[in-house]
């Protein structure tokens, strides 16, 4: 139980971390919601790259800085349930960052790849692009799981792929006006 509130925690944590930061730019954000594939900061920044970039990579900086924190905290005796409770943590941070910034949109690291993209080729073809690159990571990862019979990272992995597609979509039919 008390893994799962730390896990909670920090979800909840990286998602204020793109809410402060989009705020920080003179963006608005006032919703955030966690459900069983994670988190999600609703946020509406200044439609500029540098704006989006910040907002973006703030989320993951959080899990970052929660590295020595974490491992600072495990140096500690603090006995064998509070360790092992730290350990856990330490190691799901870990996860939660390397898999957020997977170059797949609508992860974190796709929306990073989308938003480097606009400063060279524009807003709506960074979205298709990334998209692009999304839909093939995306698509990988499902093969996967699947292969290694993971069926909730599958599930997970799906949807993904199905919000990517999405995505592209809406930046093909915005090229076309």
């Amino acid at each position: 139980l008390c893994t799962y509130v730390g896990l909670f925690l920090i979800v909840l944590m990286h998602e204020f971390g793109h809410s402060l930061a989009t705020r920080q730019v003179g963006g608005r954000s006032n919703e955030i919601l966690l459900w069983p594939f994670g988190g999600i900061a609703y946020i509406n920044a200044p439609n500029r790259p540098g704006a989006h970039l910040w907002s973006i990579a703030a989320g993951p900086l959080v899990n970052v800085a929660l590295f020595p924190v974490l491992w600072i905290l495990n140096q500690f005796d603090l006995g064998p349930f509070a360790n092992t409770v730290l350990w856990d943590l330490f190691f799901i941070n870990l996860m939660l960052l390397v898999f957020n910034l997977l170059p797949v949109y609508p992860l974190d690291g796709g929306q990073i790849l989308r938003t480097l993209l606009w400063y060279w080729v524009g807003e709506i073809r960074s979205l298709k692009y990334a998209c692009m690159v999304g839909l093939l990571g995306s698509g990988a990862l499902l093969l996967a799981m699947a292969a290694f019979r993971q069926w909730w990272l599958v599930i997970l992995a799906g949807f993904i792929f199905y919000t990517c597609w999405q995505r592209y979509q809406l930046a093909r039919a915005w090229e076309r006006y």
